[in-house]
């Protein structure tokens, strides 16, 4: 059973999803307020976090903010009120995923799965160290350097950077790109790649001479330049 912990204050939706999920081969942990969940988030245990906006105590979004300062476990935002606002503050403070309630299960379970394929690294690419103008991304357990100094990249962002430094100096289309990394089409309206991009930019600055690492090529996608 894969160890998923919920943490939203609705008792009887995380026991409906907790039977739901157990079909599917997931073990679901919950917590009820945003303290006790942060204390759990912490503990490494589990596979994938699944977080609600609206916690008493200390909101999700407080929670993002404390767990990404350390943690890398794939995370999925949950809310009822699946405000823009919400979802796009959500990605900038490092979530993986946003899901809006009332949510159909099978639509999470795929979501949940989607997250833990990308946290597994390819037969092709596990044990692979990708190199480029300073910067280092062990493939396998997806953590990167620049100038050796460690990065704290979410999921997200290290499988972005993994599609980029395995064609260097190339244009990938946002596509290629959202399948790559984020596991799913990128529909029309979609800005959630746009928002891990900046994320990521913004963690791995500019170059000594004030170009950016990650060039926008408009109308064809993104290129890591060197």
């Amino acid at each position: 059973m894969t160890p998923i912990l919920i943490i939203d204050d609705d008792q009887e939706l995380c026991d409906l999803l907790a039977d739901w999920l157990a079909t599917d081969g997931f073990a679901l942990s919950a917590c009820h307020d945003g303290p006790s969940g942060l204390q759990a988030a912490r503990s490494d245990h589990f596979a994938v976090i699944i977080l609600d906006v609206m916690l008493p105590g200390m909101n999700g979004l407080e929670i993002l903010r404390e767990l990404r300062q350390s943690c890398r476990t794939p995370l999925l935002m949950l809310s009822a009120r699946g405000e823009p606002v919400d979802r796009i503050l959500g990605l900038e403070l490092g979530a993986d995923d946003y899901l809006a309630k009332p949510c159909d299960p099978r639509e999470l379970v795929a979501r949940l799965r989607a997250l833990l394929r990308r946290s597994q690294p390819s037969q092709d690419s596990a044990g692979e160290v990708l190199t480029h103008a300073g910067l280092r991304l062990d493939s396998g357990s997806l953590m990167a350097w620049l100038d050796d100094e460690p990065l704290q990249l979410t999921q997200s962002e290290a499988l972005i950077l993994r599609a980029l430094m395995i064609r260097p100096a190339q244009v990938v289309d946002r596509q290629t790109l959202s399948r790559e990394a984020l596991g799913k089409p990128l529909g029309a309206y979609d800005r959630s790649l746009d928002m891990h991009i900046s994320n990521l930019r913004r963690k791995l600055g500019p170059y000594p001479d004030g170009r950016p690492r990650i060039q926008s090529i408009r109308g064809r996608g993104y290129l890591l330049g060197s």
